[in-house]
């Protein structure tokens, strides 16, 4: 069994060193841990740091931001014959010291990937606010993906092999939330296991600037895998609202029309109902064609599946 634990990082040369002095290079139920640094196009001497520290160097020859690093990360742990991944951040906001306690339920079977729950109301530097809409975000994560995950933003995480196989990683901006939805559409088994992290921030995040505008790349992030795998379910809805108006206001015209009860016979009642009733429809068609779309797309994941589980056999 092997153990790869990754570190994305981009210009975490202050942060990095401790970062990997603390994890830990033995893991009860593994033969082999290797720990890997994906260098996300940094300017300064995190390369330098990371091969010091003895960790095998993926370097991005420009900055292209978490969620490529993760990704490439991956596709690395894989080819290397890894049988679970952890991820970890290079500013060492996670105990590395919970490892084995992340890795333990893919170990005995319980779940294919596990988060590491953060317990943000334990948080001191975390603001109401943001306390706030990580929970809400967690909530929105738990419904959409049919999963019980707590803490759905949090970077510490174990996923084995075969979840790893099918994660495909679309966005630019952060893995956390994608990862999570594709894993309930793939039906895997996602837990939740409690992770202690830094009493102090170590530095502000990069990823956003503000708490408005993490909520809206988040939205984003969410709004755009759910129509990827779910779109025919997502049109249909959307396009029920204007058919169904639709035949409201047809009925109220038929009504008229038939009683007498309006010599106008409410003309405009039809137009409209004819309108709406053509939008929701030309909705509907669009969804069949998304649905088409996502069933081309799920076969080229099976096939590149198919060939990331190729190479990590070839090794």
């Amino acid at each position: 069994m092997k153990l790869v634990i990754q570190i994305p990082a981009w210009n975490e040369e202050e942060h990095l060193a401790e970062a990997l002095a603390a994890l830990p290079r033995e893991v009860a139920g593994f033969d082999e841990v290797e720990v890997l640094v994906i260098d996300d196009g940094s300017g300064d001497r995190t390369i330098d740091v990371a091969r010091a520290a003895g960790a095998r160097v993926i370097r991005l020859p420009v900055h292209r931001g978490l969620a490529v690093a993760f990704a490439s990360g991956i596709d690395a742990a894989l080819e290397s014959g890894a049988d679970v991944i952890v991820n970890t951040d290079a500013d060492g906001q996670y105990d590395a010291a919970d490892i084995p306690v992340l890795v333990a339920p893919i170990l005995v079977g319980d779940a294919q990937m596990v988060i590491g729950d953060r317990q943000i109301h334990t948080i001191r530097h975390f603001s109401p606010t943001k306390k706030i809409l990580q929970k809400l975000g967690s909530w929105v994560v738990r419904r959409l993906s049919r999963t019980e995950v707590t803490d759905a933003t949090s970077g510490f995480r174990a996923i084995s092999r075969q979840a790893a196989l099918k994660l495909h990683v679309f966005t630019r901006f952060t893995y956390t939330l994608e990862t999570i939805l594709q894993a309930g559409e793939a039906g895997l088994k996602v837990v939740s296991v409690p992770v202690r992290t830094r009493a102090e921030e170590t530095r502000p995040s990069r990823l956003f600037r503000s708490n408005t505008g993490y909520v809206l790349r988040s939205l984003e992030s969410i709004a755009r895998i759910v129509v990827l795998y779910n779109p025919l379910r997502i049109f249909l809805r959307l396009g029920a609202l204007p058919v169904v108006l639709g035949l409201a206001l047809l009925t109220r015209f038929l009504y008229f029309y038939f009683t007498g009860a309006s010599p106008a016979g409410h003309i405009q009642s039809l137009i409209v109902a004819v309108i709406l009733i053509t939008v929701g429809v030309q909705v509907w068609v669009v969804g069949v064609v998304a649905d088409l779309i996502a069933v081309n797309r799920r076969l080229l994941e099976e096939a590149v599946e198919r060939q990331r589980e190729g190479l990590g056999h070839d090794r």
